[in-house]
């Protein structure tokens, strides 16, 4: 499936995105932290996707180009709900994977009339130093400019081990192929991920909710989960899944993720 990477204005920034799909329903989708864009691999994503198309007009947006040194998930958040405000979107069904998940939380919390249900997967409430030390280790990685130890540690947190083992060749030459800029546009990103707290802005979520986490999460623990379902357990319209196996990209990997979030949105 062909994908045109579009720019939008917010009037502070600019921000690509990519969209696919026919369908009247808008879905958007934001994607959790990177080293490398997930802007380079929109067909890739388009088609993981493609059951939506028919429904769905499906959007990705990807952060703000020119990133300010310092730019907290708080940023992140309300530079994106500028985006999808300039496109005239509205009554959207959003699905924030991981970082993309703590933006989504603030989007929603912020903009209750923007987010008609709202999906999170492998992501959090808060980001304290205790759920902090594999993405400073990233960090730290990234500042020793070592594409191929980052890449190999991102697919190994990441991933089940089958599944690490059968692409680290892979995971190792794309760490090699890391450019300065986008070692520096990441650090900027995953620091900006501590000290990130929804918590305050949870109570004025009012459309429904579905977490989609994993047991076994290495990225964040499996407790930054837990938390996360407890902020919503016992709200109308709140439901979750916890994947067993499949690491913190279950949403990924996990052949029935799409399904379920499919479900969700069309319940």
């Amino acid at each position: 499936m062909s994908c045109e990477i579009k720019t939008v204005n917010t009037g502070k920034c600019d921000i690509k995105y990519f969209t696919f799909g026919s369908g009247k329903k808008t879905f958007v989708i934001l994607p959790g932290l990177s080293v490398k864009s997930v802007l380079l691999s929109a067909e890739i994503v388009a088609s993981a996707y493609d059951s939506f198309a028919a429904e769905y007009t499906v959007y990705l947006f990807d952060r703000r180009e020119n990133l300010p040194e310092r730019y907290t998930v708080s940023d992140m958040a309300r530079d994106t709900a500028d985006a999808m405000k300039a496109l005239g979107l509205s009554d959207v069904y959003l699905f924030g994977a991981s970082q993309g998940g703590m933006m989504a939380l603030l989007i929603a919390a912020e903009n209750p009339g923007l987010v008609k249900k709202l999906a999170l997967g492998s992501s959090c409430v808060s980001m304290g130093s205790e759920n902090f030390g594999v993405i400073r280790g990233w960090i730290d990685l990234a500042r020793k400019k070592d594409g191929r130890a980052l890449f190999l540690d991102f697919g190994e947190k990441l991933y089940p081990r089958e599944f690490f083992e059968k692409n680290e060749n892979a995971f190792a030459v794309i760490g090699e192929s890391v450019t300065d800029e986008e070692f520096e546009r990441f650090i900027i990103l995953a620091e900006g991920t501590e000290g990130f707290s929804a918590e305050s802005g949870i109570p004025f979520i009012k459309c429904p909710v579905l977490i989609l986490n994993a047991a076994d999460d290495a990225v964040l623990g499996s407790r930054a989960g837990e938390e996360l379902i407890a902020a919503f357990k016992d709200r109308p319209g709140f439901s979750y899944h916890v994947y067993d196996g499949y690491g913190h990209a279950a949403f990924d990997t996990a052949p029935d993720y799409k399904e379920r979030l499919k479900s969700f949105f069309n319940a």
